[in-house]
């Protein structure tokens, strides 16, 4: 629906979750919230406040801490009709249930030969720069990104957060939702009222730009922002596309970005190595390499364990970083 001239309220992104599981809960009484402490608690970093008090302990379900059960409970249930959004209380936990992800969320549809479908959302907050412990702070999106059958939305402001867990909740094939909490409340934004959804499979383009496409997702995509702001001060115009979803991939507004500047950086805070920006460059030497003036950058995490505290601020790609690779790509 077009959310022009809505009634709106100012929110953090972790709000623009809640409020997008609201709707749809009111909205939908199949739509179900389960996970450790989302109920009486409201969640760790309390997406699902209130919840429990509005909808009760049969749509709102404290689960034990168990994640392979919380994931293939709710398989059975999105098999049976109904639409679960179970939460892993960090993207780190959702090791023990990886294997129901994969083996079954994924392959339901064409297991069952399209008898069943798998109507599933799995939240969970993801990434770095909290300062968390151990498992808390993974960037490992391309583990689903690499599965057949799976969807993967990372957002990066409240009012596409809303609109695109409403259109992952509605979605009829399983969907992970990882939601950047580096920016949870690092910022607000009008969002309306109302239920509408943002299309699964768009990127947007946040800057234009003429000499460089940088591609970006999640909590990236602010420091990736301010980083070409900044380089605008040095005669480098550079062009800003955030993703959003990472599958299925917008190749055309990849293809489209890259056609326009014929050089590129990918900036992600997950390790370079099996990346998704060595898919997003082969994309592009596949589909548009006689534009191409120059390698394609990448500005990543690095290929080790995920530091602790003291050395965190060093992994995460930060703008000083982003403009030395912008800057690789341009002046090749």
């Amino acid at each position: 629906m077009s959310t022009q001239d809505a009634s709106t309220q100012s929110l953090t992104l972790v709000q623009a979750v809640r409020d997008g599981l609201y709707g749809e809960m009111e909205r939908n009484e199949d739509v179900i919230v389960m996970g450790e402490d989302v109920g009486k608690n409201g969640g760790v970093f309390r997406a699902t406040q209130g919840l429990h008090e509005e909808f009760g302990d049969e749509r709102v379900v404290d689960t034990p801490l168990a994640e392979s059960g919380i994931v293939g409970t709710a398989i059975g249930m999105a098999a049976y009709g109904m639409r679960p959004v179970p939460e892993i209380q960090f993207s780190g936990f959702m090791y023990p249930a990886f294997d129901q992800i994969v083996s079954h969320a994924a392959r339901l549809r064409t297991r069952s030969r399209g008898r069943y479908s798998c109507p599933l959302t799995v939240r969970a907050p993801y990434g770095g720069g909290i300062r968390a412990p151990e498992h808390h702070s993974e960037s490992k999106e391309a583990f689903y990104v690499h599965e057949a059958g799976l969807k993967v939305v990372v957002p990066s402001t409240p009012r596409e957060t809303k609109g695109l867990l409403t259109a992952a909740i509605r979605d009829p094939d399983p969907v992970i939702f990882l939601e950047p909490k580096l920016i949870y409340r690092s910022f607000r934004e009008e969002v309306p009222d109302d239920p509408y959804t943002v299309e699964l499979g768009e990127a947007k383009v946040r800057r234009e730009g003429s000499d460089v496409s940088v591609f970006t997702w999640g909590a990236m995509t602010r420091p990736t922002l301010e980083a070409a702001e900044e380089l605008s001060e040095e005669g480098i115009d550079a062009e800003v596309v955030d993703l959003r979803t990472l599958s299925p991939m917008d190749t055309d507004a990849i293809v489209d970005s890259f056609k326009k500047t014929g050089r590129a950086a990918v900036v992600h805070e997950a390790p370079k190595t099996g990346g998704l920006a060595g898919e997003i460059i082969a994309t592009i030497q596949e589909e548009v390499l006689l534009y191409q003036e120059a390698p394609v950058t990448r500005v990543t995490g690095f290929d080790v364990p995920y530091p602790l505290y003291a050395l965190e601020d060093y992994y995460l790609p930060e703008p000083a970083r982003i403009k030395d690779g912008i800057r690789e790509a341009v002046e090749f």
